[in-house]
């Protein structure tokens, strides 16, 4: 057995890394010559016996797969998705219906197919000008409207719109730039902003046959001349009515979208009608310690993925109808509000809180900040734990005043003792 990761970033990072401690043979490929550095930081070498980098010839790169005994190719991160699935129906091997491929990585691709198969989604436009975009919200009735690059992630050029000088505006700033993956973005996608509380559902299909690791329900802060900004996240127990519901409802999703043997990780809004599908990535989710969260939560969607790919009868064990966590977790990603340079001492500060269990930065010190607007700009996040929720509160609190008295670029904090015992 030899498992194929394709951009082993972020989550895929913690795949590799699991798959190396059960003894599993890992290659690595690059889907592109580079990539941005958000993604690039977690990559470890030493959890891969060969690293293959960037063959642009599929066929060339087929066949040294094929000469490595590769049973699986995976898709690390977002960004290779699509190499991991072409691959895979090069080699004949398990992965996702080729039909839907497009589907799962253009938004508005994606929107329709769910929405063929009888599920709510958005009501959607896609915008080739700026000009169309505002038009197209001006005569919709929509009080609001979201506007983003077609494929991307991360929250990456999100902007939320009232007016269609906004909307013009927003489609403008994305048909100018590039997204996370560095392509141009030819077209925006310009939605209705959706109304209730936004999860995130994390779950792994082996044949066909789809389980829940996680549902996490999102906490996020809309900041003026930005886009969502990520405050933190809390997960939410299986046996819970809205579990159930959107337990359901994604997995229609996920069938909508052909996805048979991969993570996913899915943005969903409960809305007073139902569940409303946001998207759909055919990948791990991003952003998390799996060993924090199985210690809290009792299964990760990391520890799930590589029980598919390893041992599928763990997999089949496993009930994802019964799982719960214990005590209060909360996954608080951090927000700087200063431009400057990072000081290593936010982290230590950070980590020092009484319910803090483990804190990931996603910049060294001495790193340009800019003020944090989505999650490309975010100097990472901690997990907070204990028994008492009010804890949890009160070291979550402390965190947001020192961060706005300039804890990430070397604002003096408050000191520890001070949040109360």
């Amino acid at each position: 057995m030899t498992i194929a990761i394709v951009d082993g970033y972020s989550t895929g990072a913690a795949l590799a890394a699991r798959l190396h401690r059960l003894g599993v043979p890992c290659t690595h490929i690059l889907s592109q010559p580079d990539n941005h550095d958000f993604l690039r930081r977690a990559f470890d070498p030493d959890h891969y016996t060969r690293d293959h980098g960037f063959v642009p010839d599929l066929g060339n790169l087929a066949d040294l797969l094929r000469h490595d005994g590769t049973t699986h190719v995976v898709g690390g991160s977002e960004s290779g998705v699509t190499t991991a699935e072409a691959l895979s129906h090069a080699l004949d091997l398990p992965t996702n219906t080729p039909e839907q491929s497009a589907a799962r990585r253009d938004k508005n691709l994606m929107a329709a197919a769910v929405r063929a198969a009888g599920l709510a989604t958005p009501r959607t436009y896609l915008a080739a000008s700026p000009a169309t975009a505002a038009q197209w919200f001006a005569t919709s009735g929509l009080a609001e409207a979201v506007v983003k690059p077609l494929a991307s992630a991360g929250s990456d050029g999100v902007r939320f719109c009232r007016t269609p000088a906004d909307v013009h505006n927003a489609t403008r700033t994305v048909l100018d730039t590039r997204n996370i993956f560095g392509q141009p973005n030819t077209t925006a996608l310009v939605q209705e902003r959706l109304v209730g509380t936004e999860y995130y559902i994390n779950t792994v299909t082996l044949g066909g046959r789809h389980k829940v690791a996680e549902t996490w329900r999102y906490t996020k802060q809309i900041r003026p001349g930005a886009g969502p900004v990520y405050d933190y996240e809390e997960p939410v127990p299986a046996y819970t009515t809205e579990a159930r519901l959107l337990r359901a409802y994604t997995f229609a999703v996920l069938d909508a979208l052909g996805i048979r043997n991969s993570p996913a990780h899915t943005e969903v809004m409960l809305t007073a009608t139902g569940p409303v599908l946001i998207e759909t990535g055919a990948r791990l989710g991003g952003a998390t310690s799996p060993a924090v969260v199985e210690q809290h939560c009792g299964m990760s969607q990391t520890a799930l993925a590589a029980a598919a790919l390893a041992t599928p009868k763990d997999f089949d064990d496993f009930d994802d109808r019964h799982l719960t966590w214990t005590g209060t977790l909360r996954n608080v990603e951090f927000i700087n509000h200063r431009a400057g340079h990072a000081d290593r001492a936010a982290m230590i500060q950070a980590a020092a809180l009484p319910s803090a269990v483990e804190v990931c930065p996603a910049v060294d010190h001495g790193d340009l900040l800019r003020p944090t607007t989505d999650l490309l700009s975010t100097p990472g996040y901690l997990y907070l734990a204990a028994e008492s929720k009010a804890r949890v509160e009160r070291d979550y609190l402390t965190l947001r005043q020192w961060e706005r008295d300039g804890l990430h670029t070397g604002g003096l904090p408050i000191p520890v003792g001070s949040a109360g015992p």
